[in-house]
């Protein structure tokens, strides 16, 4: 089945992109060949959308939308945002509106096209009805599924007109689904893990397989515990499962992933350990509890392999982590720096869980906001999940500006600082081991501590804080920290 559900989606992408712009089955249109205009299709409430230029003034009412447009690179064209869309962070910082106030906010804002989803129509049709009678298109879309994704792309691309751009991301996004298969596919049966996915806390409801969480989870080589769950409603990937059926399998739920957001406010790791009686449930026992945003698992976004892969390295974290391209004796740059911290404790990615995020002025660093690592480098999760978990520092100049230096050597004094952040020391209470160069250390009673524990050792007395280390040095301290636990 799983092996299915990938053959159909990568067969779609493959037909879309080569039907480029030609109509599917889905979208006849009675106008003659010789007067159909350039962009034509059916939105997902069944309109004809009919234009003969495409648009540059857009207003995304969905944050899935405006993920993707950023994605293809029609950031230039949107001039306004729902207030949940904060991601990419520089989509935080367009002016926002809402569907439950006034439809006379977006007139004014003179758009040529909204971007809605079925759902706003339904809860808001006289916010929609108010939007088209000022002669704005309102174009309507939303993927119930990862087989209907291309589709949806494809549509996005042809309102911007940036088709070539779209194909390019959506063949990214299929190799990078398939480069978490290649790794889990090989994972013994006997060595995989069964999964339970809360969707929300309310009568313990989880999804369908056929829903892109249930996907995910198949994806990641897990084993869906609640594969024959019927959906709630016709149409709907929600399904209820319910305790009795949690305590009924307790002894074979290995894995227990619960979705953080709006969709599910209650099932965090506090609630769910002290649900009554919950801690016979196998993965409750082992701390095997899961916690991921939905944005990444249940949103039709480009960011869905994330998802993908932070199940995969939660249930497989030995073989998703793997430090062997790492393990070299080159400089280590910060860039590896982070992706050796991440894999060697097996950090979940950071991402903001509240749409008001932004909204807080934030303490320290705020996410997203580094000059020198935007959200488009292949890195940036692991560099800004270091940086939020205090392990890796992070500079601001004097114009304010947030600098993490993504290529900069790593040195010792850099190092014990990660070690001691990541641990759990306490001082020696036997005499301090002399350091020779003590004084020349960023953080003397750190370095002391981490000598006195024997996470690293003193060259003819000497701790050497400026030395650059290499990778292989970097490894090997966080499996000393490893040891200890």
């Amino acid at each position: 089945m799983n092996k299915r559900i990938l053959t159909v989606f990568i067969a779609t992408v493959i037909l879309l992109m080569a039907v480029g712009c030609e109509k599917t089955e889905n979208t006849v249109s009675l106008i003659p060949e010789n007067e159909r205009l350039r962009i034509y299709f059916l939105d997902d409430e069944g309109q004809e959308i009919n234009l003969d230029k495409p648009c540059s003034r857009i207003i995304s009412m969905y944050s899935a939308h405006t993920e993707n447009l950023y994605e293809i690179g029609a950031e230039k064209f949107l001039i306004g945002n729902y207030s949940t869309g904060i991601y990419p962070p520089e989509a935080a910082l367009l002016p926002t509106f809402n569907y439950n106030g006034d439809p006379e906010a977006v007139i004014a804002a003179d758009p040529d096209c909204v971007i809605i989803r079925p759902f706003i129509s339904e809860k808001a049709p006289d916010w929609v009805s108010a939007v088209k009678r000022a002669g704005i298109l309102v174009v309507s879309f939303y993927p119930e599924n990862l087989e209907e994704f291309p589709e949806y792309i494809r549509k996005l691309a042809m309102l911007t007109g940036l088709e070539e751009s779209a194909s390019q991301k959506l063949e990214l996004f299929i190799s990078r689904i398939d480069k978490i298969k290649s790794i889990t596919v090989g994972i013994p049966e006997d060595k995989r893990q069964t999964v339970f996915f809360e969707s929300t806390e309310t009568n313990i409801r989880t999804v369908t397989p056929e829903s892109m969480p249930g996907q995910a989870i198949a994806f990641a080589g897990g084993i869906n515990i609640a594969s024959d769950v019927e959906p709630m409603s016709e149409g709907s990937t929600i399904a209820t499962f319910g305790e009795e059926k949690i305590f009924e399998n307790a002894d074979n739920i290995d894995v227990y992933i619960s979705q953080r957001g709006a969709m599910n406010a209650g099932g965090n790791l506090t609630s769910i350990n002290e649900r009554r009686g919950w801690d016979a449930v196998k993965a409750i026992k082992n701390n095997r509890v899961c916690l991921i945003n939905e944005k990444l698992i249940s949103s039709p976004t480009f960011r869905y392999y994330k998802g993908v892969n932070e199940i995969a390295r939660f249930l497989y974290p030995d073989i998703m982590d793997d430090l062997s391209l790492f393990d070299n004796d080159n400089y280590a740059t910060k860039r590896s720096f982070a992706n050796i911290v991440i894999k060697s404790l097996h950090l979940p990615i950071y991402v903001p869980s509240s749409s008001k995020y932004y909204d807080t002025e934030q303490k320290g660093h705020t996410y997203g906001r580094l000059s020198d690592v935007n959200w488009q480098d292949e890195d940036f999760d692991y560099i800004e999940t270091v940086i939020y978990s205090g392990i890796i520092g992070y500079e601001r100049d004097s114009s304010g500006n947030d600098l993490f230096h993504p290529e900069s050597d790593v040195t010792k004094d850099e190092l014990a600082m990660a070690i001691f952040m990541s641990g759990n020391f306490k001082a020696n209470e036997k005499e301090n081991i002399k350091i020779l160069d003590l004084e020349q250390c960023e953080n003397q009673r750190i370095v002391q501590t981490l000598v006195n524990n024997g996470i690293f050792e003193l060259n003819q007395g000497r701790f050497n804080p400026k030395d650059v280390v290499t990778n292989h040095q970097i490894i090997e301290a966080f499996k000393k920290l490893e040891i200890r636990k």
